[in-house]
């Protein structure tokens, strides 16, 4: 069977830097900063007090679903996710309403847990022996699935349904089993993407692990800082991010608006061996995926004009580096040019490879390449391998033909796609 070719032709977000699409390109362009200092975090003597949260206003979700839907709603998570897929699902062309199930169209959207303060409520009530008021609808909103439920209920997706959970390769792993979905014949079209809500008990949780950044809750928007010596930690962060993938030919038929072409990508594990463990990757699991990624995109290392890295602002930035310089074979003034949007709005989690999979479409789209903020004291164990001028640290207008976008997760789980300007 012949390979279907992938686009990307509608995008939806919630970013600790900005909400909608819009927006957000400003945002990126701009480099703005999404971190705020949380005085809650300082009350409970966090290490860390510095966060990312979207200005989501709750009631606007009443233009994406019904009200009797909205009343019932209480998740956070849930309620970032439903916002940037009727983004994307609108911004694509479609139309919202239908009375019959779009058999066509499935959905992949992903998370890591449910919200732990909507849980608390759940618990307070229990052992408070009050368990017959908890009403009829927090099921649905605690299970693992139900940010893919609610969505796919709002816009009627029939098709594969799924949600996926791979820690903070979430959002990545999301698109790239849209995109087999596609190619493969199984789909004409997925909405894809992932949401996150960090409430204070998941912060809590990282925090007590010291690999927050602790040195700069009084400066939070220099708080992430990706690829510098001076980097201490990444800022957890919440949002959404949402892509309508489709089949070209489908795409084409209706006129669609094309972003980019998804080439292909991989997904694996470094089997937790080799220096992989719980929270850090085998480089040899890296490299095969980036390499798996390149073959199945039929695209040569040299190829990359940019890319998009994990880059968590933590000391696994200058082993990521040494990665891609491995697996593409490049390095000095050969490397390609590298950012990361974590610079701007932090770490989502589950969210990360979603919404910074949309900064990669705009990029693309728009002909940019947004810069690394705070990026003042590159990591000297970085410029020994990469030309500083591979880190840009202000907007470059400029031509942007491939991308390659990845996501590492705890569990030692890798992702690599590789985007491409639509020909």
């Amino acid at each position: 069977m012949t390979k279907r070719r992938v686009v990307v032709t509608g995008l939806g977000v919630v970013a600790p830097n900005a909400v909608g699409v819009p927006d957000f390109l400003n945002a990126l362009q701009q480099g703005k900063s999404g971190l705020s200092f949380e005085p809650e975090y300082e009350r409970l003597k966090f290490n860390c007090q510095v966060t990312g949260r979207p200005d989501f206003v709750w009631d606007e979700l009443l233009n994406c679903i019904p009200e009797i839907t909205f009343h019932g709603l209480r998740s956070w998570g849930i309620g970032y996710g439903i916002s940037a897929a009727v983004e994307a699902w609108l911004d694509a062309g479609l139309p919202l309403e239908t009375e019959q199930p779009r058999w066509e169209t499935g959905c992949v959207f992903g998370t890591s847990t449910s919200d732990s303060d909507l849980m608390r409520a759940v618990f307070n009530k229990v052992d408070a022996l009050e368990a017959k008021k908890l009403g009829s609808r927090v099921v649905e909103q605690i299970m693992n699935s139900g940010v893919t439920s609610y969505i796919t209920g709002r816009l009627g997706l029939a098709g594969k349904v799924l949600t996926n959970s791979a820690a903070c390769a979430t959002g990545s792993q999301s698109i790239l089993m849209g995109y087999e979905y596609i190619t493969h014949g199984m789909a004409d079209r997925m909405l894809v993407g992932s949401s996150e809500h960090v409430d204070t008990y998941i912060f809590a949780s990282f925090d007590s692990m010291r690999v927050l950044a602790r040195k700069f809750n009084k400066t939070p928007q220099a708080a992430s800082r990706p690829m510098s010596q001076s980097a201490g930690g990444f800022i957890p962060s919440s949002g959404a991010g949402a892509l309508i993938l489709e089949d070209l030919d489908t795409a084409l038929a209706r006129g669609a608006k094309i972003y980019a072409e998804l080439k292909g990508g991989a997904f694996n594990s470094g089997g937790q061996r080799l220096g992989g463990s719980m929270t850090a990757p085998n480089p040899e699991g890296v490299i095969r995926c980036i390499r798996e990624a390149l073959e199945i995109a039929e695209t040569q290392p040299t190829d990359i004009d940019l890319i998009s890295g994990h880059l968590t602002a933590t000391g696994g930035d200058a082993m990521e580096i040494q990665n891609w310089s491995l697996a593409l074979d490049r390095k000095g003034s050969n490397f390609p040019l590298v950012n990361s949007v974590k610079s701007m709005i932090g770490h989502c989690l589950s969210a990360a490879g979603a919404i910074e999979s949309v900064a990669v479409a705009l990029q693309i789209q728009h002909q940019f390449i947004h810069p690394n903020i705070n990026l003042e004291d590159p990591n000297p164990e970085i410029t020994k391998r990469i030309d500083i001028d591979r880190m840009p640290t202000s907007l470059q207008q400029r031509p942007v033909n491939i991308i390659a976008k990845a996501n590492f997760g705890f569990g030692d789980v890798n992702t690599c796609m590789i985007f491409s300007k639509y020909n």
